[in-house]
């Protein structure tokens, strides 16, 4: 899951969230509506050296895209590229296809 920090006032912020809301694929963390958020933003923020030139510039950082391996990204463009091929996760009570051998999902 490609975890994505965004802000509700954050104009950049608005086209990520509208087209990631309902993708499985991606966990919106909004840093202004809960300190924890905020905190664990500025920590990614303060000592990932892929925020060197945000920080030179003075800027924010966010939309912020954080992938599992750990590399960052800050273009939703770029990001949709790298995941257009990337499988739509299922939904936790959703089992995959041949998952179970009975009929009411208990298993073989």
């Amino acid at each position: 899951m490609i975890r994505v920090y965004v802000m509700q006032t954050c104009p950049d912020c608005t086209s990520a969230k509208q087209l990631l809301k309902d993708d499985p694929r991606f966990q919106l963390i909004d840093i202004g509506e809960q300190a924890r958020n905020l905190k664990q933003f500025l920590s990614l923020r303060d000592n990932n050296p892929a925020f060197e030139r945000v920080r030179q510039r003075g800027t924010i950082g966010i939309p912020c895209f954080v992938f599992e391996d750990g590399n960052i990204a800050f273009s939703l463009e770029k990001v949709m590229q790298i995941v257009k091929d990337m499988p739509q996760a299922l939904p936790d009570d959703q089992p995959e296809d041949g998952a179970s051998c009975s009929i009411d999902g208990k298993g073989c």
